[in-house]
């Protein structure tokens, strides 16, 4: 059995997350066209495609800032597809469902604040959105503001400084600290968010996610921005996460050299549809990412079939 084959059998056979016939239509605009791959436990699966090809707007369903026209996006605790359990969730309307394998969330009907709380689905931006104004340790803890709540009896513990709220603010303070020590901060948790460089701000949002527990943490662009070498830093961080943590990462990326370096999963995706689906070294070679990516100044010119129909589905080209 090839590499290839282990990996494809391992994110189909324990899916941390699916993605079924997801399509998003806006008005006349069909963003995203019915696609379907899956999140392997344990995987950090990259998807990538040209500037426009649908990729943040996969995000937003997934985050549940969008609700998606058709599809189903599954979320499981536990190992195993529990098809079952997805099956029962979806004949009888609810938006989860526990069982003896764990439990099934269906994103698309989930609210977005029980797709981050329930379902232990995180995310970061593309345009970082830190709370500036607030201390690199204050945006942790603000990550962590549902625990804190429900400890404080919703402020009235807080108030009165009963033992359980003492108890729930510590552990907080001991999370954040625990990963600002990870990201290299710890010795600027008092400084205000807005004030760190670029690189940091984006680090502390990797942080803030995390101080969720994910389940599965989307990182959209986390290398955006960032030189050479905290490019690097930053995909230690990422293994450290998955290897040390469990927790199964998705992200977008459009520096190559991070998404072939670290990922275990490639799905690439060119005007709204998946062109490409395998480990990092098959779609490297893939002709139609390379014509997705590269272009081709002359229709003549294409003389690989599966390019030549995929161009054809996606953009228009007419072909023999």
């Amino acid at each position: 059995m090839t590499t290839q084959t282990q990996s494809l059998y391992r994110w189909k056979d324990d899916p941390v997350l699916t993605v079924e016939h997801l399509s998003m239509r806006f008005g006349g605009l069909l963003a995203i066209n019915d696609l379907s791959f899956e999140v392997g436990r344990g995987d950090i699966t990259a998807l990538i495609g040209p500037n426009g090809a649908g990729k943040t707007t996969v995000f937003n369903c997934v985050t549940g800032f969008y609700k998606p026209t058709e599809g189903r996006i599954v979320a499981r605790h536990g190992k195993g597809a529990q098809t079952e359990a997805v099956d029962h969730a979806t004949r009888t309307g609810k938006r989860w469902h526990k069982s003896g394998e764990g439990a099934v969330f269906l994103l698309e009907r989930m609210p977005d604040h029980e797709i981050s709380q329930k379902a232990k689905v995180a995310r970061t931006f593309q345009n970082i959105r830190l709370f500036g104004g607030m201390t690199v340790l204050e945006n942790l803890l603000v990550a962590q503001h549902n625990t804190l709540m429900v400890a404080s009896g919703y402020t009235v513990g807080g108030i009165l400084g009963l033992p359980s709220f003492k108890k729930a603010e510590k552990a907080a303070i001991k999370k954040a600290v625990y990963w600002l020590e990870h990201v290299g901060l710890v010795d600027r948790a008092d400084d205000a968010a807005g004030d760190l460089p670029y690189g940091d701000q984006r680090r502390l949002e990797i942080a803030r996610a995390m101080c969720l527990d994910p389940q599965v943490l989307c990182l959209d662009e986390p290398a955006a921005g960032l030189n050479p070498r905290e490019s690097a830093d930053l995909n230690m961080f990422l293994r450290y996460i998955r290897d040390t943590h469990g927790t199964s990462i998705l992200l977008i990326e459009h520096d190559m050299g991070v998404v072939m370096e670290i990922s275990d999963h490639v799905v690439v995706l060119d005007y709204g549809v998946k062109i490409s689906d395998g480990d990092a070294a098959a779609v490297k070679n893939d002709p139609k990412v390379i014509a997705a990516y590269l272009g081709v100044d002359d229709e003549a010119e294409i003389d690989v079939p599966e390019v030549r129909q995929d161009l054809s589905g996606a953009k228009g080209v007419p072909h023999e």
